[in-house]
């Protein structure tokens, strides 16, 4: 397969599954090696999911483009200190365990347990009817309970959407402000990521002559943002209609489906 049909697909899932509960890097660790077929380039790898990861922020930012300027505006200190206090947890464990966490996102087996864990977390949130607070009144152990999700989230296959959602839900967030305060803590989170992968590009400074091309990277990164605002807006909507069970099951399905497919020799 061609790099382009091949970032065309990756792009395609970035954008879907960063935003509905389904683990965007759990399906691109399980559907990269599908499509590799053993061909293994660590910096390809990296520069690809920087330039992934930087459209579905750019998808973030233009949705809530009037909520955050909203926030610049009135100098809203309170969400803003919510927003640093949630984004700690998942920073600690991104720079103490980042040489640990690397080698699981080759590992189809631990993306395929992520999503089960994915899976039993949305189906127990569907559970909660919805709590007292907004995002802008929540108690500090709520934005820190909800950092605590997203950090378990550094694992494959544990999406970061459906664990702070489902984190903020169980801890007292009205449902449309658990989504809200999910979203506006994956900026700094998905930031932050892609900061850390290319300074470490960088150092490493090793040129690869079967690289992918800007060309073709740039075209990633815009599919992945424009399918991202529609997977986002979406999710908003179907968070607001209760409907999350469904990513629930699919999530189950799939990692069930993963762990036989790798038990087979795969």
């Amino acid at each position: 397969m061609n790099d382009t049909v091949r970032v065309l697909i990756l792009a395609v899932v970035q954008g879907v599954a960063e935003f509905l509960p389904i683990s965007s890097s759990g399906h691109l660790v399980i559907i990269d090696e599908l499509l590799r077929q053993g061909k293994s380039v660590e910096d390809e790898a990296m520069t690809l999911n920087i330039v992934l990861h930087l459209g579905t922020l750019g998808s973030i930012i233009t949705v809530y483009f009037q909520r955050l300027k909203r926030i610049i505006l009135e100098a809203d200190l309170r969400l803003c200190a919510a927003i640093v206090l949630a984004s700690i947890p998942a920073g600690l464990v991104g720079v103490l365990f980042k040489k640990r966490l690397e080698p699981l996102f080759e590992n189809a087996w631990i993306a395929g347990c992520g999503l089960l864990v994915t899976g039993t977390l949305l189906l127990l949130s569907q559970r909660v009817k919805g709590g007292n607070y907004n995002e802008k009144e929540m108690p500090w152990w709520v934005a820190l309970m909800v950092g605590c999700f997203q950090a378990v989230a550094l694992v494959p296959g544990i999406s970061r959407s459906g664990s702070t959602i489902s984190g903020g839900m169980l801890a007292g967030l009205q449902r449309e402000s658990a989504g809200t305060f999910s979203f506006l803590i994956a900026i700094p989170a998905i930031g932050g990521a892609a900061l850390l992968d290319a300074v470490k590009l960088l150092k490493q400074q090793g040129g690869n002559p079967e690289a992918i091309p800007g060309s073709v990277l740039l075209m990633g990164m815009i599919v992945s943002f424009i399918v991202g605002i529609i997977a986002l807006r979406l999710l908003l909507s179907l968070i607001s209609k209760q409907r999350l069970h469904i990513f629930g099951y699919y999530c189950l399905a799939a990692g069930t489906a993963t762990l036989i497919w790798k038990g087979m020799g795969h």
